[in-house]
């Protein structure tokens, strides 16, 4: 069987290797989705090169954008729980209509998300998915080429919604069930992240014995959320008399294999846990804004050496999924308390590329452009107007995290095969996922009944 051989040729390539270098005089090789050389353009032979050439001399080239944490199972209810804090928001909006998915309508719901990520140039999440039909987000992560961790959402208390729970030997089956089926499966595109959904919805059982787990499926992650909204510690002290990173810790979660999102309001001390167990934290701006949650510090995280990395978070905290939006508020909303000079363009870019490839452990196959690496690839057309105008090509990485946005997204390549060509899908028909998906939402809603 011959090799698929392509070779990009564009304006400029963005490696996000260690030394952030930028090449200006170089093609980008590609053999079996691999990356397997850098080529010097002025040695290419078009006429007689044995593969596919994609010459583009007017795009960049910049790896897929990382994802760390996303809720596909939500993409169905944006704009249905707008202007309310996060505990209002769960009980009264996202776990009714969690509890009313069929998997019909979770797998539209996944299929939207997912569209809307890879359109504006997101190559690998970390999802968290809900209680039941967690195969319908599997199947179209699947059937999308993505790269992704996702996992059933675990919840075994919830005093908030109580008939949206199971049993935690249930939540405990059901979990390890899906990990033997899915984890590494699409080629190793997919693999499993136990998820269960937080401390007040978690018993400390449930915590345990779901990251004790984790040493039966290499390369899985735990998945959760933390200290993401005053009134959630405050109930997490009254219940446990700690700090929400102190209990994680007192059940021994904590471990470079642990994925929290938004990690806002913390102490020095949990600071200092998070970085000695290696624990990961997934920072959410835009959700952390809408829902009013608050400013992680990151610029105080990354000084302590705690990885950190980005994410959407669900469609109905954020309305969007847009990693350029991400990007942007990541670096504005610390300026008006760090200085103008912190959280720069180059460190944020890194941030929604190669440290959220590091944070899900797989920065060896993807999140820099780099030989040896799978070809997770975005070609930006970066001469829109909406761009800055100079000819010196040096205000790249303004150009991307401060003014782009899925406009600017050309193409997009999963380990070598294209999953957006000028700017359209061609994994879905988005008129047949937008009919479908005002058709089960109507259900959905019919349903739950709030």
């Amino acid at each position: 069987m011959s090799s698929q051989k392509i070779l990009i040729v564009p304006k400029h390539v963005i490696t996000a290797n260690e030394k952030n270098e930028i090449y200006y005089d170089k093609a980008v090789e590609i053999i079996d989705g691999t990356i397997s050389a850098f080529v010097n353009k002025d040695k290419i032979d078009y006429g007689n090169y044995d593969g596919e050439i994609y010459n583009v001399p007017e795009l960049t080239l910049i790896p897929g954008f990382i994802q760390t944490h996303v809720h596909l199972c939500q993409t169905l209810f944006r704009g249905l729980a707008d202007d309310l804090e996060l505990l209002d928001w769960l009980q009264k909006r996202i776990f009714p209509y969690e509890m009313a998915h069929s998997f019909e309508s979770l797998k539209i719901s996944a299929q939207l998300g997912i569209h809307e990520l890879q359109t504006s140039g997101t190559t690998t999440i970390l999802d968290m998915g809900t209680i039941n039909h967690q195969e319908a987000v599997f199947e179209s992560l699947i059937e999308s080429k993505m790269r992704a961790f996702s996992g059933k959402c675990m919840v075994d208390e919830n005093e908030l919604l109580p008939e949206f729970k199971e049993s935690t030997e249930e939540s405990l089956k059901s979990s390890y069930e899906l990990a033997k089926k899915y984890h590494n499966v699409a080629g190793g595109k997919i693999k499993y992240a136990f998820a269960p959904r937080f401390v007040l919805s978690c018993s400390g059982k449930l915590l345990k014995e779901t990251f004790n787990m984790l040493s039966d499926f290499p390369g899985s992650l735990f998945h959760s959320h933390t200290s993401e909204n005053k009134d959630e510690v405050e109930e997490v002290r009254r219940r446990y008399n700690m700090e929400n990173v102190e209990y994680f810790e007192s059940l021994g979660v904590l471990s470079e294999r642990t994925v929290l999102a938004h990690g806002i309001h913390v102490s020095e001390s949990e600071r200092k846990t998070l970085k000695r167990t290696e624990t990961r934290i997934a920072h959410c701006p835009s959700a952390n804004l809408k829902l009013g949650s608050g400013i992680a510090n990151i610029p105080q995280y990354l000084e302590d050496g705690v990885s950190i990395s980005l994410g959407a978070d669900g469609p109905p905290c954020n309305n969007n999924l847009s990693m350029f939006k991400e990007m942007r508020l990541a670096a504005l909303i610390q300026k008006p308390i760090h200085g103008s000079t912190s959280m720069d363009a180059t460190t944020v870019f890194r941030l929604a590329t190669i440290e959220g490839a590091k944070a899900l452990h797989i920065d060896d196959l993807t999140g820099s452009i780099e030989v040896g690496k799978k070809a997770d690839l975005v070609l930006l057309d970066l001469n829109k107007p909406n761009q800055s105008l100079l000819d010196e090509d040096k205000n790249l990485y303004s150009d991307i995290v401060y003014s782009a946005g899925k406009e600017n997204v050309r193409d997009v390549m999963i380990e070598g095969e294209w999953v957006v060509r000028n700017g359209k899908s061609l994994v879905y028909d988005e008129h047949e996922l937008v009919e479908q998906g005002r058709k089960e939402l109507k259900e959905l809603l019919e349903r739950a009944r709030i």
